[in-house]
């Protein structure tokens, strides 16, 4: 931003004024400007503008700059001041000048000229203003990895295996997951690691998945271990509490029951850990169902930016809300600090957060060969849910307060907004109805009806990225792509936006009536099938 304001055309004193005010100061004159316009007052007709032009109400006459028309008696012809004779108008009266309440009983006043179009005014320009802040840093940091190559090189595998193997336990928590569980237990054994354990989680009273678990056990008698989770209400932030005394290895992972994993994920992550000296390294998840539904594909396109930029940004601000798995941490750090939070909705933040803030080294490491692989929630119901679970968890996060230890400004300032996000989202969500209803309903200044159109341009900007990031992902993966997926890519944006924006409302309600019950996301290995996975 410094830099943005030493590069424009201003005066050199004006300079570094601006580079101290910041970004904050100036739009909040901006917004002093357009309410400004929509003040009681501000705005005037033709009539009351012009002093050379004013109504008569005393002779219902129009009168200009120049005298009236002059009149030589009763019996002349009058003649105006092109020196033309006007007609006479013998016997005509002239009428009052027009009540604009009688002639108009239903405009509301309140709204159409006085303080009420200052409030609508004022609201219309926060949500604008508001809807391109979060658009455009939203934009802006979809395309890190783009706009900086480096740090995707940065933050990529090294593509060799680590001086010394280290020993890892993958845990695997699962509640009523017996359609899927085996796949990924089948997966995680595969692994070409000599040394590793899989840790199955199961609760007590599911006893449909304990028994996948114990035909998974009996395949890979090696490898595989179950573990009952007694704890009541269930979670899984408690599941994995359950399992971590029992954990054998110096390296934790964490996986979801869904998760197809690549075969050497464990070889390349020691060296990751080798090589930065990291105690917590997140690797890549992507979803991959995109022909399931319109919300699939772009649930699949979220993740592609998360974890493919965004996340790399993160890494570089030394802030990373770490994801539900594929995370690795060393097993005596999350023992020292107790583990994961028992109540916390999002568990993974939660111990990114903390571990952050209390001096741990958090790596990134990213490859689309290696990335583990899931499947997007089946309904939209479900994605709401889930959604509404995520965010909640930020919201917690963001009151627990753990945020605040974070050494430098910046970071404190990225983990605010990142953490606040529902809340903007909700607000956003429940203010866009009100505003199409303001714009539609109520004459508001010109100025503030242009500026409504402001955040249309990030808007538009960002599904042209999405659309090329689309065809870099069917790249990527091997994806077939129809022409159909990019119609519903274009015309989902905005029911999308608006799902993410109801599920943060939810969220917000939740919370605020201490609602905190764990909302599962039922999985069927979509990202199994070649057909909604699209695989060419």
């Amino acid at each position: 931003m410094q830099r943005a304001f030493s590069n424009l055309p201003l005066p050199s004193r004006l300079r570094p004024l601006l580079r101290r005010l910041g970004l904050p100061a100036v739009l909040a004159v901006f917004l002093l400007v357009m309410v400004l316009t929509a003040l009681p007052g501000s705005r005037t007709d033709a009539t009351s503008s012009n002093p050379e032009v004013g109504y008569d109400a005393a002779q219902s006459v129009i009168v200009g700059g120049a005298a009236p028309a002059a009149v030589s008696g009763d019996d002349d012809d009058a003649t105006g001041n092109s020196g033309g004779v006007l007609p006479r108008a013998d016997g005509v009266q002239a009428l009052p000048a027009p009540d604009v309440r009688t002639a108009y009983p239903d405009a509301p006043e309140s709204l159409s000229t006085g303080w009420g179009t200052v409030l609508i005014s004022v609201v219309l320009a926060v949500v604008a203003l508001a809807l391109t802040v979060v658009a455009s840093t939203t934009l802006w940091w979809m395309l890190h990895a783009w706009r900086t190559p480096r740090s995707l090189v940065a933050t990529g595998f090294t593509r060799r295996s680590a001086r010394r193997p280290h020993s890892f336990s993958l845990l695997l928590p699962a509640r009523h997951e017996q359609e899927v569980l085996g796949d990924t237990i089948d997966s995680l054994a595969m692994q070409d690691h000599p040394d590793f354990e899989i840790i199955a989680i199961i609760g007590h009273d599911d006893p449909e998945t304990e028994a996948v678990a114990r035909a998974a056990q009996r395949r890979h008698p090696d490898r595989v271990r179950v573990i009952i989770d007694h704890n009541v209400p269930k979670n899984k932030p408690k599941a994995l509490n359950r399992a971590l005394p029992a954990c054998a290895g110096e390296i934790t992972g964490v996986f979801d029951a869904e998760d197809e994993v690549h075969p050497g994920l464990l070889r390349l992550i020691e060296a990751r850990f080798e090589e930065t000296g990291a105690d917590v390294v997140q690797a890549g998840v992507q979803l991959m169902n995109v022909h399931s539904s319109w919300w699939s594909l772009r649930n699949c396109l979220e993740y592609y930016f998360w974890f493919r930029s965004r996340l790399h940004f993160h890494a570089q601000q030394r802030f990373i809300p770490l994801g539900g798995n594929t995370v690795f941490t060393k097993t005596e750090l999350l023992r020292a600090h107790g583990g994961w939070d028992p109540e916390c909705l999002a568990e993974d933040c939660e111990i990114g957060v903390r571990l952050s803030a209390a001096g741990a080294t958090v790596a990134v490491a990213y490859d689309p060969d290696a990335v583990t692989r899931e499947e997007t929630p089946d309904s939209i119901p479900a994605l709401i849910k889930q959604r509404t679970r995520w965010n909640q968890g930020f919201l917690q996060v963001l009151r627990k307060k753990e945020w605040r230890r974070l050494p430098t400004r910046r970071q404190r300032w990225l983990a605010r907004y990142t953490l606040a996000m529902p809340f903007l989202q909700a607000a956003t969500g429940l203010l866009i109805p009100l505003s199409l209803a303001a714009m539609l309903l109520v004459k508001v200044p010109v100025p503030i009806t242009l500026l409504t159109f402001l955040p249309l341009t990030p808007t538009i900007v960002t599904v042209a990225v999405e659309m090329a990031g689309l065809g870099e992902f069917s790249r990527a993966f091997g994806v077939r792509l129809r022409w159909r997926d990019r119609i519903r890519l274009v015309l989902g944006a905005f029911p999308y936006q608006l799902l993410l924006a109801f599920a943060a409302l939810r969220s917000v309600w939740r919370e605020a009536r201490g609602r905190r019950g764990w909302e599962k996301t039922a999985h069927s290995n979509l990202h199994r099938t070649p057909s909604a996975a699209g695989v060419a």
